[in-house]
Protein backbone atom coordinates (compact mmCIF):
# COMPACT_ATOMS: atom_id res chain seq x y z
CA UNK A 1 0.00 0.00 0.00
CA UNK A 2 1.22 3.72 -1.22
CA UNK A 3 1.78 5.62 2.03
CA UNK A 4 -0.06 9.04 1.86
CA UNK A 5 0.88 10.23 4.75
CA UNK A 6 3.14 9.95 7.53
CA UNK A 7 5.55 11.85 10.63
CA UNK A 8 8.68 13.95 8.85
CA UNK A 9 11.51 12.01 10.09
CA UNK A 10 12.80 15.44 11.01
CA UNK A 11 10.49 15.23 14.14
CA UNK A 12 11.41 13.47 17.32
CA UNK A 13 8.01 11.24 18.68
CA UNK A 14 8.38 13.34 21.56
CA UNK A 15 4.82 14.58 22.63
CA UNK A 16 4.21 17.85 21.63
CA UNK A 17 3.58 20.62 25.27
CA UNK A 18 1.61 23.18 23.90
CA UNK A 19 -2.15 24.01 24.97
CA UNK A 20 -5.15 22.41 22.39
CA UNK A 21 -5.41 24.52 19.61
CA UNK A 22 -1.72 25.97 19.54
CA UNK A 23 -0.76 26.20 15.82
CA UNK A 24 3.24 25.49 17.17
CA UNK A 25 3.00 21.75 16.20
CA UNK A 26 1.69 22.88 12.52
CA UNK A 27 4.73 25.18 12.11
CA UNK A 28 7.07 22.89 13.85
CA UNK A 29 5.40 19.68 11.04
CA UNK A 30 6.08 22.62 8.28
CA UNK A 31 9.81 22.90 9.59
CA UNK A 32 10.35 19.32 9.52
CA UNK A 33 9.02 18.78 6.11
CA UNK A 34 11.00 20.77 4.25
CA UNK A 35 14.77 19.25 6.35
CA UNK A 36 13.14 15.88 5.15
CA UNK A 37 12.70 17.24 1.75
CA UNK A 38 15.72 18.82 1.53
CA UNK A 39 17.66 16.16 2.86
CA UNK A 40 19.36 18.94 5.85
CA UNK A 41 18.74 16.96 8.39
CA UNK A 42 22.16 15.72 9.21
CA UNK A 43 23.62 19.23 8.28
CA UNK A 44 20.80 21.21 10.03
CA UNK A 45 21.46 23.16 13.85
CA UNK A 46 18.86 25.07 15.49
CA UNK A 47 18.81 27.29 17.74
CA UNK A 48 15.70 27.55 20.29
CA UNK A 49 14.69 30.88 21.74
CA UNK A 50 12.85 31.51 25.29
CA UNK A 51 8.66 31.43 25.24
CA UNK A 52 6.58 28.37 24.53
CA UNK A 53 9.03 27.62 22.07
CA UNK A 54 11.55 26.92 24.86
CA UNK A 55 11.74 22.93 24.20
CA UNK A 56 12.24 22.72 20.45
CA UNK A 57 15.23 21.13 21.08
CA UNK A 58 13.17 18.05 22.14
CA UNK A 59 10.98 17.92 18.82
CA UNK A 60 13.17 18.23 15.79
CA UNK A 61 15.82 15.11 14.82
CA UNK A 62 18.51 18.06 14.75
CA UNK A 63 21.05 19.37 17.15
CA UNK A 64 20.30 22.74 18.73
CA UNK A 65 21.49 25.39 20.52
CA UNK A 66 19.42 27.38 23.39
CA UNK A 67 19.86 30.90 23.51
CA UNK A 68 19.34 33.56 25.83
CA UNK A 69 15.88 35.34 25.89
CA UNK A 70 15.93 37.31 22.43
CA UNK A 71 19.80 36.51 21.35
CA UNK A 72 18.53 33.42 19.03
CA UNK A 73 19.98 35.17 15.65
CA UNK A 74 23.30 36.59 17.10
CA UNK A 75 23.74 32.68 18.40
CA UNK A 76 22.89 31.88 15.00
CA UNK A 77 25.47 34.17 13.49
CA UNK A 78 28.05 32.37 15.82
CA UNK A 79 26.95 29.31 14.99
CA UNK A 80 26.82 29.62 11.21
CA UNK A 81 30.33 31.75 10.68
CA UNK A 82 31.61 29.28 12.46
CA UNK A 83 30.75 26.71 10.39
CA UNK A 84 29.06 28.13 7.33
CA UNK A 85 28.87 24.03 5.60
CA UNK A 86 25.97 23.70 8.24
CA UNK A 87 22.17 24.91 7.64
CA UNK A 88 21.03 27.16 10.82
CA UNK A 89 17.68 28.12 11.79
CA UNK A 90 15.88 30.33 14.88
CA UNK A 91 13.03 29.26 15.89
CA UNK A 92 11.41 32.63 17.58
CA UNK A 93 8.34 33.84 19.20
CA UNK A 94 6.97 37.69 19.12
CA UNK A 95 7.87 38.31 22.82
CA UNK A 96 11.26 36.65 21.82
CA UNK A 97 12.01 38.42 18.73
CA UNK A 98 10.28 41.40 18.76
CA UNK A 99 10.88 42.90 22.44
CA UNK A 100 14.28 41.90 23.46
CA UNK A 101 15.68 40.51 20.74
CA UNK A 102 15.07 43.53 18.86
CA UNK A 103 18.45 44.47 18.35
CA UNK A 104 19.75 41.15 17.45
CA UNK A 105 17.29 40.50 14.87
CA UNK A 106 17.89 43.75 12.65
CA UNK A 107 21.23 43.80 13.22
CA UNK A 108 21.49 40.33 11.59
CA UNK A 109 19.48 41.36 9.15
CA UNK A 110 21.53 44.49 8.32
CA UNK A 111 24.95 41.85 8.06
CA UNK A 112 22.86 39.94 5.16
CA UNK A 113 23.87 37.43 7.87
CA UNK A 114 23.53 33.53 5.88
CA UNK A 115 20.72 32.06 8.34
CA UNK A 116 17.07 31.13 8.68
CA UNK A 117 14.30 32.70 11.08
CA UNK A 118 10.99 31.23 11.58
CA UNK A 119 9.39 33.90 13.12
CA UNK A 120 5.69 33.00 14.86
CA UNK A 121 3.75 36.12 15.74
CA UNK A 122 0.36 35.17 17.93
CA UNK A 123 0.61 38.35 19.40
CA UNK A 124 0.46 37.80 23.43
CA UNK A 125 3.06 36.79 26.01
CA UNK A 126 2.39 32.87 25.78
CA UNK A 127 4.15 30.98 27.96
CA UNK A 128 4.16 33.82 31.34
CA UNK A 129 0.78 33.90 30.96
CA UNK A 130 -0.80 35.91 28.51
CA UNK A 131 1.05 39.43 29.12
CA UNK A 132 0.91 42.08 26.31
CA UNK A 133 3.59 41.71 23.75
CA UNK A 134 5.56 43.81 21.23
CA UNK A 135 2.45 42.53 18.92
CA UNK A 136 -0.56 42.65 20.64
CA UNK A 137 -3.35 44.61 18.85
CA UNK A 138 -4.54 48.02 19.37
CA UNK A 139 -7.80 47.14 21.92
CA UNK A 140 -6.37 43.96 22.46
CA UNK A 141 -7.04 42.76 25.77
CA UNK A 142 -4.10 40.85 27.93
CA UNK A 143 -3.64 40.31 31.54
CA UNK A 144 -1.34 43.76 31.40
CA UNK A 145 -3.90 45.46 29.14
CA UNK A 146 -7.11 44.51 31.30
CA UNK A 147 -8.92 47.49 29.09
CA UNK A 148 -7.42 46.95 25.65
CA UNK A 149 -4.06 48.00 24.22
CA UNK A 150 -3.88 51.42 24.54
CA UNK A 151 -1.93 52.84 22.04
CA UNK A 152 -1.44 56.73 23.36
CA UNK A 153 -0.02 55.10 26.26
CA UNK A 154 1.93 52.15 25.75
CA UNK A 155 2.70 52.57 21.56
CA UNK A 156 1.82 50.60 18.36
CA UNK A 157 2.16 47.24 17.91
CA UNK A 158 5.57 46.23 15.93
CA UNK A 159 5.46 45.48 12.31
CA UNK A 160 8.82 42.63 12.18
CA UNK A 161 8.35 42.22 8.01
CA UNK A 162 7.05 45.60 7.20
CA UNK A 163 10.38 46.98 9.56
CA UNK A 164 13.12 44.71 8.04
CA UNK A 165 12.18 45.59 4.67
CA UNK A 166 14.05 48.87 5.21
CA UNK A 167 16.94 47.00 6.42
CA UNK A 168 19.04 46.96 2.45
CA UNK A 169 21.05 43.58 4.22
CA UNK A 170 17.41 41.71 4.57
CA UNK A 171 17.28 39.07 1.40
CA UNK A 172 13.77 37.47 1.74
CA UNK A 173 10.96 38.52 4.52
CA UNK A 174 7.38 36.84 3.62
CA UNK A 175 4.12 36.68 5.96
CA UNK A 176 2.19 33.81 5.93
CA UNK A 177 -0.40 32.28 8.32
CA UNK A 178 -1.70 28.94 9.07
CA UNK A 179 -5.29 29.41 10.44
CA UNK A 180 -6.59 27.32 7.22
CA UNK A 181 -4.93 24.89 4.52
CA UNK A 182 -4.57 27.05 1.73
CA UNK A 183 -2.41 29.41 3.85
CA UNK A 184 -0.56 25.97 5.51
CA UNK A 185 0.76 25.32 1.61
CA UNK A 186 1.66 28.90 1.10
CA UNK A 187 3.45 28.71 4.52
CA UNK A 188 5.66 25.76 3.86
CA UNK A 189 6.45 26.86 0.48
CA UNK A 190 7.61 30.64 2.43
CA UNK A 191 9.73 28.20 4.95
CA UNK A 192 11.09 26.06 2.18
CA UNK A 193 12.38 29.02 0.46
CA UNK A 194 13.93 30.30 3.65
CA UNK A 195 15.79 27.26 4.11
CA UNK A 196 16.64 27.10 0.04
CA UNK A 197 17.78 30.67 -0.31
CA UNK A 198 20.45 29.82 2.86
CA UNK A 199 21.38 26.69 0.82
CA UNK A 200 22.11 28.95 -1.93
CA UNK A 201 24.10 31.49 0.23
CA UNK A 202 21.77 33.97 -0.53
CA UNK A 203 21.78 35.61 3.09
CA UNK A 204 18.98 36.53 5.59
CA UNK A 205 15.56 35.29 5.43
CA UNK A 206 12.99 35.49 7.73
CA UNK A 207 9.21 33.99 7.73
CA UNK A 208 6.99 35.24 10.16
CA UNK A 209 3.98 33.18 10.80
CA UNK A 210 0.83 34.45 12.29
CA UNK A 211 -0.17 32.74 14.66
CA UNK A 212 -2.75 31.76 17.43
CA UNK A 213 -3.15 31.25 21.89
CA UNK A 214 -6.37 30.20 22.10
CA UNK A 215 -5.26 29.74 25.69
CA UNK A 216 -4.50 33.19 26.52
CA UNK A 217 -6.85 34.67 24.07
CA UNK A 218 -9.48 33.26 26.21
CA UNK A 219 -10.61 31.22 22.96
CA UNK A 220 -11.55 28.04 21.85
CA UNK A 221 -9.37 26.69 18.91
CA UNK A 222 -12.01 27.10 16.42
CA UNK A 223 -12.46 30.86 17.78
CA UNK A 224 -8.96 31.56 17.61
CA UNK A 225 -8.49 30.44 14.13
CA UNK A 226 -11.44 32.63 13.61
CA UNK A 227 -9.68 35.51 15.22
CA UNK A 228 -6.86 35.56 13.26
CA UNK A 229 -8.74 35.87 9.95
CA UNK A 230 -11.06 38.89 11.73
CA UNK A 231 -8.53 40.97 13.39
CA UNK A 232 -5.13 39.51 13.13
CA UNK A 233 -4.48 39.15 9.04
CA UNK A 234 -6.04 42.87 8.62
CA UNK A 235 -3.57 44.14 11.09
CA UNK A 236 -0.92 41.66 9.69
CA UNK A 237 -1.13 41.41 6.22
CA UNK A 238 0.28 38.55 4.39
CA UNK A 239 2.53 38.49 1.72
CA UNK A 240 6.34 38.99 0.42
CA UNK A 241 7.75 42.31 1.95
CA UNK A 242 11.04 41.83 0.55
CA UNK A 243 13.08 39.31 -1.95
CA UNK A 244 15.85 40.92 -3.21
CA UNK A 245 16.55 37.91 -5.73
CA UNK A 246 12.80 38.08 -7.48
CA UNK A 247 12.69 39.24 -11.04
CA UNK A 248 13.53 42.91 -11.00
CA UNK A 249 15.24 42.40 -7.57
CA UNK A 250 18.33 43.75 -6.44
CA UNK A 251 20.95 41.19 -6.63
Amino acid sequence: MDVVFKKPHALTDAPLHYCPGCTHGIIHRLVAEVIDELGIEGETIGVASVGCSVMAYDYFNVDFVQAAHGRAPAVATGVKRSDPSKIVFTYQGDGDLAAIGTAETVHSAARRENITVIFVNNAIYGMTGGQMAPTTLPNMVTQTSPYGRNVEAVGYPVKVCELLSEVDGAAYLERVAVNNVANIRKAKAAIKKAFQNQLDGKGFSLVEVVSTCPTNWGLTPAKALEFVETDMLPYYPLGVYKDIYAEGGEK
